[in-house]
């Protein structure tokens, strides 16, 4: 396939915002959960530790829990590159371990390039299936070539493989079945059963993780949300929501139907360097800093904090109570 080719979403598959959960808030809020190697936990969690953190997240009113996807991640150069679990199984046993719980849990971002898109779509379905409709499924393409390189994974024609990957998981969460002949995926008659709770609304809603021209496009195409990071105030973000206008406008799409996320790193008492260009500031200053991407428009704000533990999550939930309290 060219990379000028458009691959359209197959009658009754497009997105959907209202896949997308909202709750009372105008700006919902989700945390970044450790799930690397010498990370913002002050090393490395394990499971009981991510469940922890969870259910303090879920103690005190955030909305979502979001997990990062990746094989290694970047270390200054010299230094040992850090190790990351596997995302999706986390993902699976901790919701299936919070099911007494109404928090969500979204992966930031699944790498397409490491998966078989059907492959992915059953994950996706079956883990929906697990946290009893909790789950939203963030895709990008990747860009951290060592991780390609690591187990021979090709790292050419990102967005063209992308795009053909998106189109098959789409197809298959939202109609159950897809059957496409691309140059780098195909799907035969493929079907998606059995189903998990949300088959008669098309499955868990779909967000993408990107600020590239194509691949904007192709997230007005497919997605029903989009994030862009990580952002230390709401100025910074504002090019990158131009940028999604115009993207929508070249595919016709209706920019107010994208449910738009983004994200930005906080330090906290102890911070450790892990996450960097970070808000500071008192309690009153972050809430404020936060608020201002619900003025742009934004839905759902991503907070990275440094440290993240149940004790950092607790005394966050200041700046939660403070952010509500907001006019």
């Amino acid at each position: 396939m060219s990379t000028d080719t458009v691959i359209l979403p197959t009658e009754g598959s497009g997105p959907d915002a209202t896949r997308w959960r909202t709750g009372a808030r105008r700006m919902g809020l989700g945390l970044m959960v450790p799930i690397a190697e010498r990370s913002a936990f002050g090393g490395t969690a394990g499971f009981a530790e991510m469940l922890a953190i969870v259910r303090r997240a879920a103690e005190v009113g955030f909305d979502v829990v979001w997990f990062a996807d990746h094989f290694s991640t970047p270390t200054p150069e010299g230094e040992t590159q850090r190790g990351v679990w596997e995302c999706l199984s986390m993902v699976a046993g901790l919701a299936a371990a919070t099911n007494d719980m109404d928090i969500e849990l979204g992966t930031l971002v699944v790498c397409t390039g490491f998966r078989n898109p059907g492959l992915l779509a059953k994950t996706a379905e079956t883990i929906d299936e697990i946290s009893g409709g909790r789950f939203i499924l963030g895709l990008g393409a990747g860009w951290h070539l060592p991780e390609y390189d690591m187990f021979g994974l090709p790292f050419d024609h990102r967005a063209s493989r992308f795009e053909e990957a998106i189109a098959i998981v789409t197809d298959l969460l939202r109609t159950g079945a897809s059957d496409r002949s691309g140059r780098y995926y195909q799907a035969a008659e493929a079907f998606n059963r059995p189903r998990g709770p949300r088959a008669a609304t098309g499955g868990p809603p779909v967000m993408v993780g990107t600020s590239g021209e194509r691949m904007l496009q192709i997230t007005a195409r497919y997605a029903e949300a989009w994030n862009t990071v990580w952002h230390a105030d709401a100025t910074a973000a504002r090019p990158k929501l131009e940028a999604l206008a115009r993207a929508c406008h070249a595919v016709g799409r209706d920019l107010d139907s994208i449910i738009k996320t983004a994200g930005g790193n906080i330090a906290g008492d102890g911070y450790t360097g892990t996450r960097p260009d970070p808000m500071r500031g008192s309690t009153a200053e972050i809430a404020a800093r936060v608020a201002a991407f619900a003025d742009l428009g934004f839905r759902h704000f991503v907070c990275g904090l440094d440290p993240c533990t149940p004790d950092s999550v607790t005394r966050f939930g200041e700046v939660i109570a403070a952010y509500d309290a907001l006019p």
